[in-house]
């Protein structure tokens, strides 16, 4: 495929590719057959959708796109078990992972099982002292004061601690990570990626699933004349997640993420109202404030402070424990911000002395904060375009966590190392994934990992592609047409959010802002004009090329943004990468 607008390499080095032959037809069928703008119909047809499936796209509802939660095996035990533990009183306990998605998950069931008026004791291990997942101790002291144990985000490969459980309580599993050939001793082990599930739920991230049960949970509640919780209510914390967890927005993702969104903009969730506004959020949220703006500051409980913060945070009711909860993990996101920033520094100065053409990117340090590593492999899969592990050692004893690129599944091949004996233990999904490791397996596993990962294709990618919609002009990018391109939303993994070149522009004005950021304005040579801002820009080519404005011309790439400021909105560029014209 030709490269758009000729751009083989860009100042980022880049190659840009643009809708070929077939999506513009099928663009242009969009547009014909519907009353969406051009640019919207480019965004449908790059993401495959059909003319005649265009609309319902447009208004994803779960009506149309909730699965049967039955479909899922041992959803039946599972929804069974949960409502015996209710009609009998009996002690439940969840056990749930640190993250996002883990504390959603625990969160949807607290508030369920609060409506029905039955409480639930919330356990969440310390990343530090006890790792991912069910550990032997914690479950055994759970199940010696609990009838029931669900393990939420986790426990999938958690054999000899659901066993040492299972001796005094009932567990189900509600999880989504990658299962092995054998499933843990459990009632129910509920999850779309099992390895005798068909794969066609791949995409439901924890909560997700927890979400389904508490659907079929209701259906049989009704089924004997009882009214179950209000589920609706529940999908600001499905979206969360969904986003949060990188879960692909597709099929009923968008629907969880699009009515979670409205659902959230209501701002009746005390923990989620608090920490909105000390995050000085003061917009309706969008899928971007998901992932980037409440997401990590949850996750900063889990990673530099108390584990259990973010699903309390989610779960409570009180709005004063909900602004100091909230006001506790702004402060640690912070704190997570300056560890992350100097273990990635040493991460990227070690991967830059190995071979730039590895399939695999990898780093290990001494003392590197575990809570950290996680983001800083995603910073350097990033930076690379390759799969990346990064590892923190205390003494000989490494917890690492790796991050992929589209089209290469990281977590199996971390699973198989751990089958093959190669680490202690490792697993997740196929764009993240963690493992624990010795000092002494490091080598050993690092080259054998990218052996598995050079067999999927990770020794041949270069530079990260730029896919692009289609071009604009200036004159075009309007407020009416951000809100029309908000309407293919939401956008994240598997629905990226669309970019577009501005070709043959020319650079009217720039300053830097800050120490490496650039705001410029560019224009097409008539009478239109657009404002860009470039984040970044002078760890670049970027930076210098536009500040000099030396008469050159350039094709300009990026998503449309809408800048809001003492109460006037404009449109402006997010700058993703600049080519010479």
């Amino acid at each position: 495929m030709s490269a758009f607008l000729g751009v083989d390499a860009s100042l980022t080095g880049r190659r840009w590719l643009g809708p070929d032959e077939a999506t513009q037809r099928l663009a242009a069928a969009i547009e014909q057959g519907t009353d969406v703008p051009a640019s919207v119909a480019s965004v449908l047809a790059g993401f495959g959708v059909l003319p005649e499936a265009a609309q319902a796209y447009l208004s994803p509802t779960l009506r149309d796109l909730l699965p049967d939660p039955m479909s899922l095996k041992d959803m039946g035990a599972a929804a069974d078990r949960l409502l015996t533990a209710l009609h009998e009183g009996q002690r439940i306990a969840i056990f749930a992972d640190y993250d996002v998605d883990g504390g959603s998950s625990a969160a949807l069931l607290v508030w369920w099982l609060r409506q029905m008026g039955q409480p639930a004791t919330v356990y969440v291990p310390d990343r530090i002292d006890e790792g991912y997942g069910p550990n032997v101790t914690a479950m055994t002291e759970l199940a010696g004061s609990h009838d029931l144990i669900i393990c939420v985000d986790c426990g999938t490969l958690s054999h000899d601690p659901l066993a040492a459980a299972s001796q005094q309580a009932d567990v189900i599993v509600l999880d989504h990570h990658l299962g092995g050939a054998e499933l843990p001793p459990a009632v129910a082990v509920v999850n779309p990626n099992r390895q005798d599930e068909d794969g066609a739920l791949s995409h439901l991230c924890a909560a997700a699933v927890v979400f389904l049960l508490l659907v079929e949970a209701n259906r049989r509640l009704k089924a004997k004349d009882v009214r179950g919780p209000d589920l609706i209510a529940l999908l600001d914390l499905v979206a969360l997640a969904t986003v949060a967890d990188v879960a692909p927005l597709i099929g009923v993702n968008r629907a969880f993420v699009r009515q979670g969104l409205s659902v959230m903009a209501r701002r009746e969730r005390p923990g989620l109202k608090a920490l909105a506004d000390v995050a000085r959020l003061d917009t309706a949220p969008n899928a971007y404030h998901l992932g980037f703006v409440l997401g990590p500051r949850i996750n900063a409980g889990g990673r530099v402070g108390r584990a259990d913060l973010g699903a309390r945070l989610l779960s409570t009711e009180n709005s004063d424990e909900a602004l100091s909860l909230a006001e506790k993990l702004d402060g640690l996101n912070t704190e997570r911000r300056d560890v992350e920033a100097a273990v990635r520094e040493a991460a990227l100065a070690e991967i830059e002395e190995r071979d730039a053409q590895a399939p695999l990117a990898w780093a290990a340090g001494d003392d590197w904060h575990p809570g950290v590593v996680g983001i800083v492999a995603a910073r350097v899969k990033e930076k690379t375009n390759r799969p990346a592990v990064v590892i923190g050692f205390d003494g000989d004893d490494g917890k690492g966590s790796g991050r992929s690129v589209r089209g290469i599944d990281l977590g199996s091949a971390i699973q198989r190392l751990a089958d093959e004996g190669l680490i202690e233990k490792g697993g997740g999904h196929p764009m993240a994934a963690g493992l624990s490791l010795t000092r002494a397996q490091l080598n050993p596993a690092m080259e054998r990992l990218g052996d598995l990962l050079e067999r999927q294709g990770a020794a041949t990618l270069g530079a990260a592609d730029l896919t692009l919609a289609n071009i604009l002009m200036p004159a075009a990018a309007t407020l009416d047409l951000v809100a029309a391109l908000e309407t293919a939303g939401p956008f994240g993994m598997g629905a990226p959010t669309p970019r577009f070149a501005f070709p043959d522009q020319k650079i009217l004005s720039a300053r830097r802002v800050g120490e490496n950021h650039l705001k410029f304005r560019f224009g097409d040579g008539v009478a239109h004009a657009l404002d860009a801002i470039a984040f970044g820009a002078f760890d670049t080519a970027i930076g210098p090329a536009i500040e000099a404005r030396d008469g050159s011309r350039f094709h300009i790439a990026g998503k449309l943004d809408i800048n809001r400021w003492q109460g006037r909105e404009t449109v402006q560029l997010v700058v993703d990468d600049v080519a010479v014209a």
